[in-house]
Order: C-alpha cells, then sequence, then structure tokens
C-alpha cells in the first residue's frame, strides 16, 4: 500500500524485506511516523504512531476523524491549484495564519505533493521553504487517504519526542524508530526545526539498547555507516540496499546502503525497568558507562 504523502526516507520500496524483521505483538510503536508506510504495510492489532512534526501528525489526526470532508476540500485545491502563484500563496498562508486544524491538514498534503521532489523542510523560524515543484499533474492520493482512515482506527497519533514515546511502551510492544538518517554530510535527512543530530542518534540508541536489555522486542533502520554500526553494535545487524529518490539530481535516485538493527527474541520477557538507570536516561541523564558504550 503507498502512502498519503510523498516522504524522504519512506520505508515503502524495502517493506518486504523490513517485514521480515518485525516480530508479532500487540502493537507497535513508531517514535517517528514520516510517512507512515510501516503502519500501512503490517497489521498489529493496535499501533502508537508519535512524530515530533506537529503539521504531519494533525493531518493523520484529521484523516482519521474527517476523511470524507478531508478529501472533498482537498480534491478541489489539487484541480484548482496546480500552479507556481496559487503554491506560492497557499505556502506563506500556511505559514503564516491559518489557525483551523483542518485547513492546515488540507495545506499540508498540498504542499507535500506540489512542492520540489515532496520535501518537508522548515527554515529556523519554522516557515515551510520548499519551492515549487512544477509537476504537470500531482497525483492526488484518494484510494491511500481512504485506506489510511480505516487503518488509522486502530492507532493513537501522538506529538512528541521520541523519548516521551519511548516512556509508553508496554508489555506486548514493538518497538520500530526510523529516525532521520546520520549522514556524513548534511542531506535532506533534517525535517523539523529542531534537527536530528549526533547527540540525538546517540541517546536513541541508547534507550533503545535499554529497552532491548529489558527483553523488549526493538527495531531500527538507520544508514549503514561504521558509526551507525557502533551505535547499535549490541543488536544483530543486516544490510540491505535501499533504494532513494529525494534529491535534487539523477544520482540521488540509486539505491543506498542501510541497517536494520534489531533484537527480537522468540519470547520477549518485557523486564520492568531498572530504576537505577533507566529513569536517568528518560530524565536526560545517560549513564556514564553506556554513554562510553555507544559514543561516537
Amino acid at each position: 500500500m503507498k502512502t498519503i504523502v510523498k516522504w524522504a526516507g519512506s520505508k515503502s520500496r524495502v517493506m518486504e524485506t523490513l517485514k521480515q524483521h518485525l516480530p508479532a505483538g500487540d502493537r507497535l510503536v513508531e517514535p517517528f511516523a514520516g510517512s507512515c508506510s510501516v503502519m500501512m504495510n503490517t497489521d498489529y492489532p493496535a499501533y502508537l504512531i508519535a512524530d515530533v512534526n506537529p503539521d504531519l501528525i494533525n493531518m493523520y489526526e484529521v484523516i482519521k476523524n474527517k476523511p470524507t470532508e478531508f478529501i472533498c476540500v482537498a480534491k478541489d485545491l489539487f484541480k484548482s491549484g496546480n500552479d507556481e502563484f496559487t503554491y506560492y500563496t497557499k505556502r506563506l498562508a500556511f505559514n503564516s495564519h491559518i489557525d483551523s486544524p483542518f485547513i492546515r491538514a488540507v495545506y499540508f498534503l498540498y504542499l507535500n505533493r506540489h512542492c520540489f521532489n515532496g520535501l518537508c523542510r522548515y527554515n529556523q523560524s519554522g516557515g515551510f521553504n520548499v519551492p515549487y515543484g512544477k509537476y504537470k499533474a500531482p497525483y492526488f492520493p484518494e484510494i491511500e487517504i481512504r485506506a489510511f482512515a480505516e487503518k488509522a482506527k486502530r492507532a493513537t497519533f501522538l506529538c512528541c519526542t521520541f523519548e516521551e514515546t519511548l516512556r509508553m511502551v508496554a508489555p506486548g510492544d514493538v518497538v520500530y524508530c526510523d529516525p532521520p538518517y546520520l549522514v556524513e554530510a548534511k542531506g535532506f535527512t533534517n525535517y523539523h526545526v529542531g534537527g536530528f543530530g549526533l547527540s540525538e542518534q546517540n541517546r536513541l540508541a541508547l534507550l533503545l539498547s535499554r529497552l532491548a536489555k529489558r527483553d523488549y522486542p526493538v527495531v531500527a533502520s538507520n544508514a549503514d555507516l561504521s558509526a551507525t554500526r557502533s551505535l547499535y553494535k549490541a543488536f544483530k545487524i543486516v544490510g540491505l540496499n535501499a533504494p532513494r529518490s529525494v534529491g535534487a539530481s539523477g544520482d540521488c535516485a540509486k539505491s543506498a546502503p542501510e541497517i536494520i538493527a534489531k533484537h527480537t527474541p522468540k519470547k520477549p520477557k518485557y523486564l520492568p525497568p531498572d530504576p537505577a538507570v533507566d529513569s536517568l536516561l528518560l530524565a536526560g541523564f545517560p549513564m556514564r558507562e553506556e554513554a562510553q558504550d555507544v559514543c561516537l
């Protein structure tokens, strides 16, 4: 199943491989929602889908609750708004004075499907700043919206950090993390104002390592670099080549090496947290020994 939005790093084209490494569970927890490709292509009884991007989560919530109305309004905008003047007018409105969650959700999808390469990028002031994409006929994902709205009946959507999301993990959960990838040079992986740098990568790996030590099923994707292999050295690592299509040149439409790091016990024990370690990690103070283990 394809996704509603175009998204850098979407797992749509590697889902058949990824699904082989996602174990069964009562609920899938994703701290990095992205395009929701994993939710749309798996069949867990329930989902906890979170992301730090409020526009993305707002759109998912609106579609979940008002799919028919959303399709009606968004389809009209797609029909009448495929020109440069309309694009920049809607982008300006999106960045300045739209308070309605419903209209903001419609504009977010419009911008995503009409902007250059489907990028989702904000400036330091929080303004969406991707230029017009000049597409002949941007695709309106009505089929995908209806399928999403049906699947979303099983899902809870939250706008929060990965730390906050991982605090909500409970016995029976499977955790899958697909963060903005670690890169050796700046690329298209930053999709919100806060960014996702080395300290966030290190912290995420620490928290996932602690969950794995508590024998929770944990799976994470990232770029295949020596640094990421070091971050996830406590996990079993599988390499793969993933198609990439977001970029300004043809060179970007090639495959890129990635890893799937996983701890997937056949009978998870779901051990309780250790107050001496886990409470400090969740509070933002990594333990010295573990921080050294995965430090870049």
